[in-house]
């Protein structure tokens, strides 16, 4: 059980940071947050987040992102625009009407515009782009338009999760673009809506402060986004139980595993990625130095006097290049509850809550991981995140140190007889920044004498290490450590 607890955790941790869930209404906390701004309006059976969008309601957002909706409904019912499409009810006509008359959207031939049709990811990102300032042709192309907009930070969760575009994605977007730059570099779209658009945000607040700070914790980081060296310390409490099946009570011994990690980590982000890790790992009683390395295309770890290398995997090269791009975040803007802030002298403490995105992001790993492994719903695995907060202390604009603590449970059925598996998990991680930028340099030792691991690249690197170092009590706390630290750089993250 214990090998089971820490393999899961090393899987959730290379994992779980990346991923956006995939179920149908993930991010319902950010459509109630857009119509408090006039930005969505449900019906009767409220926002509908699990069905999919069709091109006129669309249309309908993206007006709503220039702050026309007004303008729109005013030239159209005096007659100064008109609809030249046939396709289109009376209450999206004015929508599209404008749209059409800015040369901003394109109809599906001269006479219709295919209002009820599904509106596509790509579509729907190529409107927000031109919201944004930005240009067809000009500074994106059709095909290219959703990597464009990745780039900026708008991330299309429906292609993360490998399902259809829903409205629920399309929420997540437009919330995304809330807290995005426009093209100019002046100010960003939410204030830009405000001070240029007049848009009402009485109401709405909560939001706009929220946002605003959100976006001051994620420009702290600017000038670590070239290099980073960190003094790391975290501690973790977990306890394991199984539960037989048919029962509702734990059955048999209750198991508990505490670790401690003490270290440094330094990284360097810009070309190609380098990292390092010096860490003193205590776990179960035992406690034992741990290095790795990560130069060029391979990653090296010693414990004791063993030490290995292998090829840097897909799976970790995908997490690097992710941790490099500035404008990716694991905790983005669709995951924060509220960012409250306090000022005591030349600093200032930004204290996020989570909200229950995170949650439904690692049930969608747990719904999409059984799916594909053929297992039945009834094995599949469920998280439940009681807190999740993260402490920002700024000084001078510049990020200084980060702090979070975590409660969260988590129940998993290992086969259809065995029952089901309950985990209790706390955390509670600090970090202390000690240089950035260029003032970071890495050392690495002579690497001549390491042998090489065979076929570990084609799996998560830590699982492969940790099995190979036969220390897997001790290296699932590292890869814990090192990833939800890497989740605490708000350099990942800046507007």
């Amino acid at each position: 059980m214990k090998r089971f607890l820490t393999i899961l955790l090393t899987t959730l941790a290379l994992t779980g940071l990346l991923c956006v869930t995939a179920s149908a209404s993930s991010f319902d906390n950010a459509a109630e947050e857009l119509a408090t701004i006039g930005m969505l309006k449900g019906g009767a059976d409220g926002f509908a987040l699990d069905t999919v969008p069709t091109r006129g309601q669309a249309a309908i957002m993206l007006v709503r992102l220039y702050g026309a909706e007004q303008r729109a409904q005013d030239t159209y019912r005096s007659g100064r625009i008109t609809c030249p499409f046939t396709d289109v009810n009376e209450t999206t006509a004015p929508y599209v009407a404008w749209l059409a008359d800015e040369g901003l959207a394109n109809g599906t031939s001269e006479t219709t515009f295919g209002a009820g049709d599904p509106c596509t990811a790509r579509a729907y990102t190529i409107f927000l782009l031109r919201a944004l300032g930005y240009q067809d042709k000009e500074d994106f192309t059709t095909a290219g338009a959703q990597n464009f907009a990745a780039e900026l930070g708008l991330v299309d969760t429906s292609a993360l999760h490998g399902g259809n575009f829903l409205r629920d994605d399309l929420v997540a977007l437009t919330y995304q673009a809330l807290a995005t730059d426009m093209k100019d570099g002046k100010t960003y779209l939410l204030d830009h809506l405000i001070q240029d658009c007049e848009l009402n945000v009485e109401g709405g607040e909560q939001l706009v402060e929220k946002v605003e700070n959100y976006r001051a914790v994620t420009a702290s980081g600017k000038s670590l986004q070239e290099g980073l060296s960190a003094k790391l310390s975290m501690s973790m409490a977990a306890t394991v139980s199984t539960v037989a099946p048919g029962q509702t009570q734990p059955s048999g011994q209750v198991e508990q595993m505490e670790a401690a990690v003490e270290g440094e980590i330094k990284m360097l982000m810009k070309g190609n990625p380098q990292m390092a890790l010096d860490l003193t790992v205590t776990a179960d009683g035992e406690s034992e130095n741990v290095k790795m390395w990560l130069q060029g295309d391979w990653v090296y770890a010693q414990s004791g006097e063993e030490t290995f290398k292998m090829e840097v995997g897909q799976e970790y090269a995908d997490l690097l290049e992710a941790s490099a791009d500035k404008n990716n975040s694991a905790f983005s803007l669709l995951f924060v509850e509220d960012v409250d802030k306090k000022v005591s002298g030349d600093e200032v403490t930004y204290t996020m809550e989570l909200n229950n995105g995170l949650e439904n992001m690692v049930n969608g790993i747990f719904a999409q991981a059984f799916q594909a492994a053929g297992l039945s719903e009834s094995m599949m695995g469920k998280m439940n995140v009681q807190a999740f907060t993260i402490r920002y202390v700024v000084k001078g604009g510049t990020l200084k140190s980060a702090s979070a603590d975590a409660a969260m449970s988590m129940t998993i059925s290992e086969d259809e007889t065995a029952g089901t598996a309950m985990l209790g998990l706390i955390m509670e991680m600090k970090m202390d920044v000690s240089a950035s930028g260029s003032a970071v340099k890495i050392s690495f030792p002579d690497f001549s004498g390491f042998e090489e691991v065979i076929g570990a690249a084609d799996g998560p690197t830590s699982i492969f290490l940790a099995s190979k170092l036969g220390q897997t009590a001790i290296m699932g706390p590292i890869a814990v450590a090192a990833y939800s630290y890497m989740s605490l750089v708000p350099i990942i993250q800046p507007p």
